[in-house]
């Protein structure tokens, strides 16, 4: 079989095509013929050498990865050969509250990942695929799917009617913006150009800033709810955007946060983050509970992942190319 490997760190070059065996299972395995992977901004920083995690090269990359199940362990009970599945993003959170040991085996970092055409792995850590979405499509799931659901839930779940705000055109925000308005409620959506914009709002966005154009978006905001704000933010940039999202949230609203896309660093406006009552929660992705109960909602909505571009498992530099380039408006898919 063939997998991908990064021999170090630095840049999409390092990618290397290898020549491997063939895995064997043991009881409570499956082996998976891999036929689609989707790429996360984790990986990009994985790659780089930029990740907040450990990490060491010559692992597998990507953490996202829909297949087919060709062969069982003598002791394996929740898949059959022909099964169709996707991967669990932290293969031993099955439910409940967060553990720091979710962390210890994460693919691509401390494991390897899926940038495979063959991979074995526990039966616990995969999920069925919903039978209206292909390959390429279940890939899309696993991390921006499930960080998004888990975003908008938790113990206290966005409501029909409240305002939810998401930042960029990344493939947690777009996927925000899909559940969203699944669940009735109003999304107000920030990009950097007219065309993303016109894309947002053909996914479901009510509103639109272009923060290129308005470079204090968060006053768009507090303009766009009458100065009340937001109920929940969905904060994938991180430090150079988490002023003006504190600045957006209405008095007791909530904060998902989740990256850490926009890196220019300033001081935290505590006056601000204080005077809004608000809670913040960071995201760790999402156990496996926390996945089935998104499927139940894509199926019921039938909601279509956005997928910017498919490539060859031969031209996974493309790929990752692509991606880099920032220029995608949802999710890069690589087919095996």
């Amino acid at each position: 079989m063939h997998s991908y490997r990064f021999k170090q760190f630095g840049n999409i070059e390092h990618l290397e095509l290898h020549q491997e065996e063939m895995p064997t299972l043991e009881a409570r395995e499956v082996l998976i013929r891999v036929r689609a992977t989707s790429l996360n901004y984790r990986d990009l920083a994985i790659m780089k050498g930029e990740y907040t995690l450990p990490s060491q090269p010559g692992h597998i990359p990507l953490s996202d990865a829909a297949g087919e199940v060709i062969q069982i362990g003598k002791r394996v009970e929740r898949f059959k050969v022909g099964d169709r599945v996707v991967n669990t993003f932290m293969p031993r959170w099955f439910g409940g509250a967060f553990q720091a040991s979710a962390y210890d085996e994460l693919y691509g970092s401390d494991r390897d990942g899926w940038l495979t055409e063959y991979k074995v792995v526990s039966e616990e850590s995969l999920i069925s695929l919903p039978d209206y979405l292909s390959f390429e499509q279940g890939a899309t799931l696993p991390c921006a799917a499930v960080t998004a659901w888990t975003a908008l839930n938790g113990d206290r779940p966005v409501k029909a009617g409240e305002t939810v705000l998401t930042l960029g055109s990344g493939g947690v925000s777009l996927f925000a913006i899909q559940l969203a308005k699944s669940i009735g409620a109003r999304v107000i959506a920030t990009t950097s150009s007219a065309a993303k914009s016109a894309e947002l709002k053909a996914l479901g966005a009510d509103e639109v800033i272009n923060y290129v154009q308005h470079p204090e978006w968060n006053e768009e905001v507090l303009r766009l709810t009458a100065g009340r704000g937001v109920n929940r933010v969905v904060e994938v940039g991180g430090p150079g955007t988490l002023n003006q999202s504190i600045r957006s949230i209405c008095i007791g609203g909530e904060l998902a946060l989740i990256g850490f896309v926009a890196r220019d660093a300033v001081a935290i406006d505590f006056f601000s983050l204080f005077k809004s009552a608000a809670r913040f929660r960071t995201i760790s992705v999402g156990s496996r509970e926390d996945f089935e109960q998104m499927n139940r909602a894509l199926v019921q909505h039938k909601i279509i992942p956005v997928i910017d571009s498919v490539f060859p498992f031969a031209e996974a530099k493309q790929a990752w190319q692509r991606f880099n380039s920032r220029q995608n408006v949802g999710k890069v898919v690589i087919s095996h």
